[in-house]
């Protein structure tokens, strides 16, 4: 790639490893040629900044060549305009028949029209840059923080206020959100009408330069979480571009929102209709009453919120452009300048270069339209995307129960009976199509939606069953609705999500505030939405418990490729890169080739590791220290005798190894059977003898306590010569990704059997089934039973990989299972781990390689030997 594109050097903060040279060269030619990347290097590689520098390598050079071919253009323009037209060259030939001389002449006339073009586009671009770098100077911030103390009540001074962008009547509406804004399936964003999106995301002309706010070429990087996108920002922030570079990140309301008023509510939706009905009463407010003299009647005060004012917002925008911020940077930065960081933050996504935001918002077409992020031609870069196809099938996917859809009900009826009167006809018969629909799902749950009958008590049989889309709209026969226009012509332009709840409690009671935290409308909305896909890439699970009320239907998106399709079609370039992407063939089978990529367009990337070869031991444990074969099946995984063996493991890793432990079950309710078998045993009470016993907790918002003793109790352990702690975890839990189990915090990671999905799940049945009919067998297996098998190697890859952070890491790697000894399942282990793994038929020489290990990598041999005082 190096030799096609000729790219060798680039900016870094640091001379940069081999490794990170190889990964920027092969990301700039990637970008270059317009590929779809899969980029894998592990975590503690310096991934990030590889990525920051190759891709912002590639953009600078891509627009400094667009300003040559600019130029170039500008100079044939200014040529052609200083020499006799064409139309001379033309008339001086009459032997040329009239049709060709007319198309000549035009043809002269639209390279004239196009390099014009070209000059007034890189008169904006030379303008805004200027302005750009006025901003970075403070120039425009100082003078803007002088007026605000001397003239704060005085008008403004167009003139003597130096612009980025346009400020006129149509700027106004970039901040105003229509009544005509649909709610999403996921509840973090609103959704505009395309119409409306257009004028909020492109500003008017600007009365004195003609400026548009118009999307430059950028790149946009999306990760799973707001942490990983703030340790990406701050990685930008240690680069040698962070100077120059135009960077906003972007969030949801509940991430952005700085009024306490607002940000008391809690949840995402209670927040994103708060924010709304302010939007509403800003734009409302300046409306005279109709009737003099008439006195309205008394009702909750209607206030707008006072972070949303023109000025304050283009000049957070500005700041923002000119400096960069991660969230926490920004919510300061709003409460500095007194205004909306999520609106600002909008305002600035069209001239931005780097746009930094979640998955959802890049993945979720409607998402992606209400934020104003448009793909056209531009670079996305999914970072973390070990999981995206679980991702992709997670967002269109929907789940009702029995009683959201009851409650739903109970709303629209109220809603249609209290304004049938002042609704239209047609609006009229949507509502009753909705009403209609509504019934047909309950009736197939086995209930009626009956006035003031309590969902509860309505009983039923239970029962699982699975359709496709178009047998489960014959069975709650609604076959006959067309779902496309009730979503397109009601749901959308009549707001009636928002309007059912507030019609039907208008003194706003502590039951409408309940219902507000989870409106039932807006899940119906996105069950309709995914109802609308095609039957042959969707089911739909049909789950009926004792009541109604328990009883749910789940839409299962089986395709995720159908999604994704549009982003791979729009970009210009596609970086899909985490710390671990194996097995890739099922990756690109899947999410690739499915969606219409040509096998020419992808292109691959791996590395190995920064350690030292010797500084990580993977080890396969086929027999315990008694012999027992170790062998966690589903049927013999809860033998006492198998239960035993791994505890004597645990106990003599334990014995060896200072510092953190971090032992892994493959599921939560197998870690609760062994531990309580230990408790029994007399086997916990042995383990808790050597190191601190630590397990994973059950609810999210105990997770840093637990992390934060856990780290605690190794630091103090290890200072005063102990053998540190053990942690507990499981699988796919939460400590199994994005938690850093670095230096003495894990010293060992144990993998106790295989964490196979649950194949007996309806929706994990179906989706094998899928595959095998529709995606090519290879290597003797069929595509379902491979999606088993990756399912499992990702998360142990995942688990595995929280020990080894930096290049001066260390840690051994104890997977005990015979099955992983299999060529097969080896071959599944990211490769700077399986070129160094070595199976182990017995415990012995597994103990002494273990021993030798940790003998020769402890830092501080005096530390380990007091450590080891009493062996």
């Amino acid at each position: 790639v190096a030799g096609q594109t000729g790219k060798t050097h680039f900016p870094f903060p640091y001379q940069p490893y081999s490794i990170q040279e190889q990964f920027m060269q092969a990301l700039y030619g990637a970008l270059d040629q317009g590929k779809v990347g899969i980029f894998e290097s592990p975590t503690g590689t310096g991934k990030s900044l590889s990525l920051i520098c190759g891709a912002l390598s590639w953009l600078t050079d891509y627009e400094e060549k667009r300003r040559q071919e600019a130029a170039a253009l500008l100079q044939e323009g200014e040529a052609a305009l200083s020499t006799p037209t064409a139309q001379s060259s033309i008339t001086s030939s009459s032997a040329e028949p009239d049709w060709i001389t007319d198309f000549v002449q035009k043809k002269a006339e639209r390279d004239l029209v196009s390099k014009l073009k070209v000059r007034m586009e890189e008169l904006k671009r030379k303008k805004r840059e200027e302005r750009l770098e006025m901003i970075r100077n403070n120039i425009q911030l100082k003078y803007t923080m002088k007026r605000k103390v001397r003239h704060i009540k005085e008008p403004r001074h167009e003139k003597m206020t130096p612009k980025l962008f346009c400020e006129d009547d149509e700027a106004l509406k970039l901040l105003k959100l229509s009544e005509e804004d649909e709610e999403l399936i996921i509840a973090e964003y609103d959704s505009d009408d395309e119409s409306k999106s257009k004028s909020m995301f492109h500003g008017a002309e600007d009365d004195d330069d003609d400026l548009v706010e118009e999307h430059v070429t950028k790149i946009y990087y999306c990760s799973r979480t707001h942490s990983q996108l703030a340790q990406f920002v701050h990685e930008v922030q240690k680069s040698p571009f962070s100077k120059d570079i135009s960077l906003v990140t972007l969030g949801s309301r509940q991430n952005l929102c700085i009024n306490e008023e607002v940000r008391r509510l809690g949840s995402i939706q209670r927040i994103n209709d708060r924010c709304m009905e302010m939007q509403k009463n800003k734009h409302g407010e300046k409306k005279p009453h109709p009737e003099e003299g008439v006195k309205r009647k008394r009702g909750p005060a209607k206030t707008a919120c006072p972070y949303n004012k023109v000025s304050a917002l283009q000049q957070m925008r500005d700041e923002v452009l000119g400096t960069v911020h991660d969230i926490e940077q920004l919510l300061k930065l709003g409460k500095e300048t007194h205004s909306c960081p999520y609106y600002a933050t909008r305002l600035a996504i069209p001239p931005a270069q780097l746009v930094v935001l979640p998955y959802q918002m890049v993945l979720h077409e409607a998402t992606r339209k209400a934020a104003g992020v448009q793909l056209k031609g531009q670079v996305v870069i999914i970072d973390e995307a070990h999981n995206l196809s679980d991702t992709l099938s997670c967002i269109y996917s929907a789940e009702l129960t029995g009683a959201q859809l009851c409650r739903a009900h109970s709303q629209l009826a109220q809603y249609a009976d209290r304004y049938k009167s002042r609704l239209k006809a047609k609006n009229l018969m949507y509502i009753k199509q909705i009403l209609f629909v509504i019934e047909g799902l309950v009736r197939v749950l086995g209930g009626e939606c009956k006035v003031g009958q309590n969902p509860q008590s309505q009983t039923n049989q239970t029962g699982t069953n699975m359709f496709t889309i178009n047998n489960f709209l014959f069975k709650a026969q609604i076959d006959n609705i067309n779902l496309f226009k009730v979503l397109q012509k009601y749901f959308e332009k009549s707001m009636i999500s928002r309007k059912v709840i507030s019609s039907a409690d208008p003194q706003g009671s502590v039951e409408t505030e309940k219902v507000l935290s989870a409106s039932p409308m807006m899940q119906v909305e996105g069950f309709f939405m995914a109802l609308t896909t095609s039957n042959t890439d969707g089911r739909v699970l049909l789950h009926k418990e004792g009541t109604l009320s328990e009883s749910s239907i789940k839409f299962l998106l089986l395709n995720p490729a159908v999604h994704f399709a549009q982003v791979l079609k729009e970009c210009r370039a596609v970086i899909i890169a985490g710390g671990t992407m194996q097995p890739v063939s099922d990756f690109k089978q899947e999410l690739l080739f499915s969606a219409g990529v040509a096998e020419e367009r992808i292109t691959e990337f791996s590395c190995g590791h920064v350690i030292p070869a010797e500084n990580i031991l993977p080890l396969v444990l086929c027999s315990g220290p008694s012999g027992q074969e170790l062998d966690f099946t589903f049927q013999n995984r809860d033998s006492p005798h198998m239960m035993d063996e791994t505890g004597r493991i645990l106990s003599n890793i334990c014995n060896v190894v200072p510092g953190g432990v971090v032992c892994f079950f493959p599921s939560y309710e197998y870690s609760r059977r062994i531990i309580s078998h230990w408790e029994a045993s007399g086997v916990l009470a042995r383990l808790a003898n050597k190191k601190k016993v630590f397990q994973e907790p059950k609810k999210a918002n105990q997770l840093e306590q637990v992390l934060s003793e856990f780290s605690r109790c190794i630091q103090v352990k290890v200072e005063l010569g102990l053998n540190g702690a053990l942690l507990f975890s499981v699988v796919g839990g939460k400590m199994s990704e994005g938690i850093n189990f670095s230096d003495e915090l894990g010293r060992c990671v144990v993998m106790v059997g295989m964490p196979y999905p649950n194949i007996k799940s309806p929706e994990l049945q179906e989706k094998m089934s899928y595959l095998d009919k529709h995606l090519p067998h290879s290597g003797g297996r069929s595509p379902g039973q491979a999606l088993i098998e990756n399912l499992c190697m990702k998360a142990v890859n995942q688990s595995i990989g929280r020990a080894i952070r930096h290049r001066g890491d260390y840690s051994s790697i104890v997977l005990c299972d015979r099955r992983y000894s299999r060529p097969a399942t080896l071959s599944k282990l990211p490769t700077w781990i399986r070129d160094r793994t070595s199976t182990c038929t017995t415990f012995g020489p597994a103990f002494s390689a273990f021993n030798a290990f940790v003998l020769f990598s402890c830092l501080d041999k005096t530390l380990y030997l007091l450590a080891l005082g009493n062996l």
